[in-house]
């Protein structure tokens, strides 16, 4: 591997937490992001790409905006701020909680909360809210950075979650999820109506070799993932639909697997910035804007599960969220 100095750079660190690095002419050219990423191996290029988000990532003087931009020649100069704490901190969030006991509780989450921290979502999450309102009874078996997680859903996708309050009720949760043994139930709006109208997909996925921030369909290796699909309502012309409304029950859960399965289809999540490729029909689209949707269509409506620890039968079910609910209406008058 090349050293630094092999490849003409010049790295410093400054005080007050601003690194320093200069890329040459004959240099530009690359991904803003990865050609930092490359002279500054102290920062992961996810890293660099949420400093840039920020703001904290300026080139002579101007502001980087975009990570995916091509490199221009320059002093480029990165803030990084002071580390946060290895622990999540409690936080006074309020949380819509359908059911608790000593040994887990279940609730309703908002789309745009994180499960857990994470780079970019440090605070305002799932286990920042749980923390103050669970004191110190949350599971310890997830981890100082995910107590009480047992699964997790996107960050935009809303809906019931899980979580363990005690190492008992962890365990046994975690027991049911690893043997399908839970009902998990999603409500999705496509793009266009998968066909046939019922139906399962089923397809190994893993990390995409072209974009680490997807997920894809893989002919080897990656994970088994199962879908079972069944269009409930269709919108537009009933021949050719322009949306439908979709419910998709999982059988196994991996990242993104509904939101692959469903763009393997060509009918992907109104609304999903990550595999939406292609726009739909015009009158949807004037239909999500006017929802307020900014986010994947993407709800997790139903929960199932035998208790744990007391063995009673759960189930919780989650109306649409006000964006999702609004989408319909709209979309049921094309």
């Amino acid at each position: 591997m090349a050293s630094e100095d092999d490849l003409g750079i010049e790295t410093e660190a400054e005080p007050s937490g601003v690194l320093s690095v200069e890329i040459a002419a004959e240099d530009a050219g690359e991904r803003t992001d990865k050609a930092l990423a490359m002279r500054l191996p102290e920062l992961s290029r996810a890293r660099l790409q949420a400093l840039i988000a920020e703001g904290r990532v300026s080139v002579d003087g101007r502001p980087v905006t975009n990570g995916a931009a091509r490199a221009a020649a320059g002093v480029y100069r990165v803030e990084v701020p002071p580390p946060e704490p290895a622990e999540p901190q409690a936080e006074a969030i309020p949380l819509t909680i359908l059911y608790e006991d000593a040994h887990l509780v279940v609730l309703d989450k908002p789309p745009g909360m994180a499960m857990h921290p994470a780079p970019g979502s440090e605070r305002g999450t799932v286990v920042n809210a749980l923390l103050h309102h669970c004191g110190d009874s949350l599971s310890g078996i997830g981890g100082v950075a995910r107590p009480g997680i047992v699964h997790r859903i996107d960050k935009e996708t809303s809906g019931v979650v899980v979580a363990a309050k005690t190492d008992a009720a962890h365990q046994g949760l975690s027991a049911l999820f690893a043997g399908h043994d839970i009902e998990r139930v999603y409500v999705a709006f496509t793009r266009g109506a998968p066909s046939p109208s019922r139906g399962t997909i089923e397809g190994a996925i893993a990390r995409s070799t072209h974009d680490r921030k997807k997920m894809a369909l893989v002919k080897s290796g990656g994970r088994h993932a199962v879908t079972h699909y069944r269009v409930e309502r269709t919108f537009g012309p009933q021949e050719k639909p322009l949306a439908a409304r979709v419910a998709c029950r999982l059988e196994t859960g991996r990242t993104h697997q509904i939101r692959v399965h469903l763009a393997s289809k060509g009918t992907p999540c109104l609304g999903d910035p990550v595999y939406g490729s292609g726009p739909p029909a015009e009158k949807v689209r004037e239909a999500v804007r006017a929802s307020g949707l900014a986010r994947q269509a993407l709800h997790a409506a139903v929960l199932g599960f035998r208790h744990p620890v007391t063995g009673e039968d759960l189930r919780f079910e989650s109306p649409l969220p006000a964006d999702m609910a609004a989408l319909e209406s709209l979309l049921a008058a094309l």
